[in-house]
Order: structure tokens, then C-alpha cells, then sequence
């Protein structure tokens, strides 16, 4: 078992993966900022001041001291957090969408390009040319 995970371990590039995933985490924080500051504040403006984060079912409301401080926090459906997470995937499966259409256009291009560029095969030899000469090896 142990040569066989070795073996798939080592199929791969894991400096492309790393990068990969280095990547795909600072991008997540540039849409998850780009929803939280750009998208849902005038989304809940439109829908009369609500922000989204702050939505939410409580199950159970805190406990608190005579004082004031929280004993117990509050047990909560956050539903706002859930719909901000929604539009956060709905905008990164967009702009993959987006990259992965390019990407296959390019190379689409590309393959036009070449498939131009490369000249034509020349000819072979016709029927009548290949049995011309198997007429002559046999009368030799």
C-alpha cells in the first residue's frame, strides 16, 4: 500500500498543487471581500437596510449575569452567513466558468493555427502506380 500511495504521490506535481491551493485561498478572500464590500451592502440597502451577516434564527437566547456579561452564549441559525457564503461560491464557480472558457478558446485558436500552418502531406502513389510496380518486381 505504502509504494502505491508513494507512486501516486509522485504522478503528480505538488509545486503546481501547492501553488494551486496557495492561489485558490487568496482568492477566495478577494471574492469573499469583493461580496462582503461591494456586492451585499447594496443588496441590502435595496432590501431596506438589512446587512446579511446579521440575520439569523436563535434557538435559544444567551444567558447573562446581573452585571450585564454573557454566562452563556446565544444558540443561533445563522441563515445571513449561509446565503453571503452562497453568493461567495456563485461568483467564484462564475469566474472559473469564465478563465476555463477562455482557456478553451485559446487553445482552440492555437489548434486552428497549426492545423493552417502545417503543410499538406504530399501525395502517394496511386492503385495503378503500386500495382505497376508489384507487376514489375514479379517480372524480375
Amino acid at each position: 500500500m505504502w509504494k502505491e500511495f508513494k507512486a501516486f504521490i509522485m504522478r503528480g506535481n505538488l509545486l503546481d498543487l501547492a501553488v494551486a491551493v496557495i492561489i485558490a485561498g487568496a482568492f477566495g478572500a478577494v471574492v469573499s471581500s469583493f461580496t462582503n464590500d461591494m456586492v451585499m451592502p447594496p443588496i441590502g440597502l435595496a432590501l431596506g437596510g438589512v446587512d446579511f451577516t446579521d440575520l439569523a434564527y436563535t434557538l435559544q437566547a444567551a444567558e447573562m449575569n446581573a452585571d450585564g456579561s454573557v454566562t452563556k452564549e446565544a444558540v443561533q441559525l445563522r441563515y445571513g452567513k449561509f446565503i453571503q457564503t452562497i453568493i461567495d461560491f456563485l461568483i467564484i464557480a462564475f469566474v472559473i466558468f469564465m478563465v476555463v472558457k477562455g482557456y478553451n478558446r485559446m487553445q482552440e485558436m492555437r489548434q486552428k493555427k497549426e492545423e493552417e500552418a502545417a503543410p499538406a502531406p504530399p501525395p502517394g502513389p496511386t492503385a495503378e502506380q503500386l500495382l505497376a510496380e508489384i507487376r514489375d518486381l514479379l517480372k524480375k
